[in-house]
């Protein structure tokens, strides 16, 4: 069986995604991972529910992206070009949060705009990588997405509460590229 993802290090302020707090991961040791049977792994169902879950209170975005195959640059600025590619910088409260997952590199990243990461800093970033760190190294990979997706929803419910105006521009689903 293929190592799980371990091992973090926390990075901070991008100049393509102005203010953001990222965090990335990877593997100590071990053979990779196929991606093939990370996704076997993980119940897409509880993690979509967990994104409506909490996007249903509030403005913010959260959108889980898996990448496929080799990672062939830093998982950070993958993330951060899926981010800008998936137009999360456009939300009109700058408060969207990519979760971004490689598992053949046994990395991941996690992405959050400039509102979100001025209202909750590094803290709520350094929360998220530590959880999904443990959750991952114990193949818990679910868990790990549907913790960090609640942690960050109630984040966002606390300083973006949803409007009954507002409405979700991304979609709610697991992303595999």
């Amino acid at each position: 069986m293929a190592g799980p993802l371990v091992e973090v290090e926390v990075l901070a302020d991008s100049a393509e995604v102005a203010e953001v707090s990222a965090a990335e991961a990877r593997a100590q040791a071990g053979n990779s991972m196929r991606t093939k049977e990370f996704l076997s792994k993980l119940n897409h169902d509880a993690i979509v529910k967990a994104i409506r879950e909490v996007e249903s209170k509030t403005s913010g975005e959260i959108r889980v992206f898996i990448q496929r195959g080799k990672l062939n640059d830093d998982a950070l600025l993958v993330a951060q070009k899926k981010f800008r590619k998936f137009r999360m910088h456009k939300t009109p409260e700058r408060n969207a949060v990519l979760i971004f997952v490689a598992p053949r590199a046994h990395k991941f990243a996690v992405i959050g705009d400039e509102a979100i990461h001025q209202k909750c800093g590094d803290e709520l970033w350094q929360r998220l990588v530590e959880r999904m760190r443990e959750h991952f190294r114990n193949e818990k990979f679910s868990h790990a997405l549907i913790e960090a997706i609640h942690d960050t929803g109630h984040a966002l419910a606390a300083h973006f509460p949803r409007e009954s105006t507002s409405s979700g521009e991304q979609p709610d689903e697991v992303i595999e590229g």
